[in-house]
């Protein structure tokens, strides 16, 4: 073969190969709305917190920071109100959080991986407003909307994962721009 092929096959290699982790960023680029202030949260530090097995022991969490969150045995867990997702499969992991928003409006929760979350405001689990997720992608993998009013206490669940801790964020939605 002649040196200038064997050359040609080498760069052409080198370059899938440097082209590789932009392609598997690329994963992470096809959410139907802005994430960016998601995938900034996601680029930095997680604080460390760990999810309680009930409600009176649910530390809080505040809005647009990371956490690193350890999760309990989900057996272990005494929910605020039954998860949405009811069979949570053999030994799955859930935990509780508690936040607080400043004003009504939609709000994202954003995670690592996927698993269930829920909203519990007034005893009552908040309907999700939507949701996506990106095969491929861990910051974020998963981020499900809320519209939230009241500035008490909600409860967030997560449930049915199979890791014992997961990275989350909480943020309020950008305004649309029509």
């Amino acid at each position: 073969m002649a040196r200038s092929a064997v050359l040609s096959i080498l760069l052409t290699a080198l370059m899938g190969v440097a082209g590789a982790p932009a392609m598997a960023d690329d994963a992470c680029v096809d959410f139907k709305w802005d994430v960016s202030r998601e995938r900034a949260l996601f680029a930095g530090p997680a604080t460390p917190l760990s999810a309680a097995a009930d409600t009176k022991a649910a530390p809080e969490m505040l809005l647009n920071h990371l956490y690193e969150v350890s999760l309990q045995p989900q057996e272990k867990v005494a929910f605020a109100v039954t998860p949405g997702k009811k069979n949570p499969r053999a030994g799955s992991h859930a935990g509780l959080l508690t936040f607080t928003i400043p004003s009504n409006g939609s709000y994202r929760v954003a995670i690592d991986m996927p698993f269930y979350i829920d909203v519990v405001s007034n005893g009552a689990l908040v309907a999700a407003t939507d949701f996506q997720g990106q095969r491929g992608c861990a910051s974020p993998h998963k981020i499900v909307m809320f519209d939230l009013a009241g500035s008490r206490p909600l409860f967030l669940q997560l449930s049915n994962a199979d890791p014992s801790s997961v990275r989350l964020t909480i943020t309020a939605t950008p305004a649309r721009k029509y």
